[in-house]
Parts: C-alpha cells; structure tokens; sequence
C-alpha cells in the first residue's frame, strides 16, 4: 500500500487559518493509498483532539466515525464543485444540514465589541458545527471558492488555489495532473491508431 500524505506532513498548497482545519479534516482520507485517519479510534483521537474536533478526556464511537466520515464526504463533495463539478445533492449535503439544524449555535459580543459565532457545549456536533462556521466565514470572505478538490477522481485531495487566475485542478500537476494527461493522450492515441 503506498505511503499516504497528510496535511502538515507535507501539504504543498494549505488554505489559510483557519480554513486549513476544512482542509485538514477532507484530507483525514488519502483516496489514492485508502488510509484512513478517521477508520479507529485509536487513530482518530489523537488527530480529533489536535485538530480541535475532540474535547480531552473524550473518546470517540463507531457511530462517531461514521457521521465524521459523511460530514467529510460531504464537504469534498462541496470541494469538487468549487472545481467545476457538480452541485452536491441534498443527499450529499443531509449530514451537514442535520449538523446545522440539530447544533445549537450562539452569538456572542466580546469586550471589544466583536461579534463572534460559538457554538454550545463540548459534543462532537458542536465541534462539526465550527468547521460549518469557518466554511461560512470563508464562503463570506472569498477564499471557500479557492479550496477545492484535486480533478483525479482517484484522489480528490482537498488543496488550496492560489494560482493567479484561480484555475487550479490538480492537488499536484507532478502526480495527478501528470497522470491524467498520460492517460488522456494514450487513449486519443489507441484511438485514432
């Protein structure tokens, strides 16, 4: 099985802060090698807990894995459209909306007058529920658009465009994008022979 490749082990094209948490959580699952940081719980926690998804002295359960593994395949579906695929479905989006309306989120005013988005305790869903709030604030400020998913329908690794013209369609032109356009070109070859 190949070596998979993790935000922060290596990542070439990380969003900005705090949009790079998306980023990190899309890519718990390296499609290409099929290694998956969220699979156990004893992967899963430590990363949870790094990443801010997981409160200490919690653990986590198999229902847990499967409503991160949705919440995640639901935001990359939200990714491949910001790089010219389809809308996601309502079926696709159904575990980012049951988040959205199941998490109570409160606003709050700082002493210096900011007014900020929290959410309601220390659950699983609440912590969801702030990833939900940062994709709001980056699809408010811009940059949302600019994470996208890697065109390889084979890999779909969550990166961050900051090409000039926003044009970006691969996690790495060196692998991916490579790849296709060798795969591309010998089937236009067996083609036209």
């Amino acid at each position: 099985m190949p070596e998979a490749h993790w935000l922060g082990d290596a990542e070439a094209k990380p969003a900005p802060e705090p949009l790079t948490r998306v980023q990190a959580f899309i890519n718990t699952l390296d499609r290409e090698s099929g290694v998956d940081r969220l699979a156990e719980p004893g992967d899963a926690e430590p990363w949870l807990r790094a990443y801010g998804l997981l409160g200490d002295g919690r653990s986590v359960t198999a229902e847990d894995l499967r409503t991160l593994s949705e919440v995640r395949e639901a935001l990359r579906a939200m990714l491949v459209h910001n790089a010219g695929g389809p809308v996601p479905s309502a079926a696709q989006l159904l575990p980012l909306r049951h988040i959205a309306e199941s998490v109570t989120a409160r606003v709050h005013l700082d002493a210096d007058g900011a007014v900020r988005l929290d959410t309601d305790g220390d659950t699983l869903g609440g912590r969801l529920l702030g990833l939900l709030l940062v994709v709001a604030d980056a699809q408010r400020d811009g940059s949302w658009a600019k994470l996208k998913a890697c065109g390889n329908d084979e890999c779909r690794w969550a990166f961050y465009d900051r090409s000039r013209n926003h044009g970006g369609t691969w996690c790495e032109m060196a692998t991916c994008g490579n790849k296709l356009k060798n795969r591309e070109f010998r089937a236009r070859r067996t083609r036209t022979a």
